[in-house]
């Protein structure tokens, strides 16, 4: 695979180990223009990067080594990891995101995500469930890489997860059903709200998780169908 390179100042000098990178964290770049972002990822002011940048016509740039950590997921919390910058690679997708004009993916930068994304896995080992979106891992700030990525898609290559539908689950109580569906989303990784008591930021949670598995149903509401995909992913 053809990698160019593009270098940002914006890492942390102290290099890490290949056994501490265990995730791979997808963005976009949300920005009108990919010459925009690529000076933002490498304006020292700005204090962000990422390890790569694929744009829309599927050519990939390296602005980070591997093993320097990134500023690219800020703050972030999944399972037992605070602050995903430390253990992972992130990639940045060329797209004008929610606030320019969100953009459908293009299938020569999604195949070169795939590619890029093989490599990485073989190379570090990393678990086809820790490819991630931002917004997985920051629920409560970030929408990338949004409702239009084509998670199904990287599963069908074993990069990401995905659920396989079974036989529809017995009825219970919205009270029940509202309790299991925060056990699920726990029990696969996902942070920033309690098992004891709900909270208005929920709502953000609820519709990260649709974004990532339900992408033409981003409510904000847990319904039937949210719940039996979660369900159906923790299985």
């Amino acid at each position: 695979m053809k990698i160019f390179e593009n270098f940002s100042p914006n890492f942390t000098k102290k290099t890490r180990t290949k056994e501490k990178i265990k995730f791979v964290i997808i963005h976009y770049t949300g920005m009108q223009s990919e010459i925009e972002s690529v000076q933002r990822l490498k304006d020292p002011k700005f204090k962000v990067s990422c390890h790569y940048l694929i744009n829309r016509n599927g050519a990939v740039t390296r602005l980070v080594k591997d093993t320097n950590i990134s500023w690219h997921a800020g703050k972030s919390k999944w399972k037992k990891f605070n602050n995903l910058n430390y253990n992972s690679i992130g990639i940045e997708l060329v797209n004008k995101g929610h606030q320019y004009g969100y953009e459908s993916f293009r299938a020569k930068q999604i195949n070169s995500l795939i590619l890029l994304c093989k490599i990485l896995k073989k190379k570090y080992g990393i678990k086809k469930e820790n490819f991630l979106g931002h917004s997985d891992v920051a629920p409560l700030r970030k929408k990338d890489p949004g409702e239009k990525f084509p998670w199904k898609k990287l599963n069908f290559h074993n990069v990401g997860k995905w659920y396989k539908k079974e036989r529809n689950l017995a009825k219970m109580s919205k009270e029940e059903m509202e309790i299991k569906f925060f056990k699920n989303l726990h029990k696969l990784g996902f942070r920033y709200f309690s098992l004891k008591k709900r909270n208005i930021k929920d709502k953000k949670v609820i519709i990260s998780f649709q974004r990532h598995y339900l992408p033409k149903h981003v409510t904000g509401k847990l319904d039937r169908k949210t719940f039996e995909i979660s369900h159906f992913l923790t299985k």
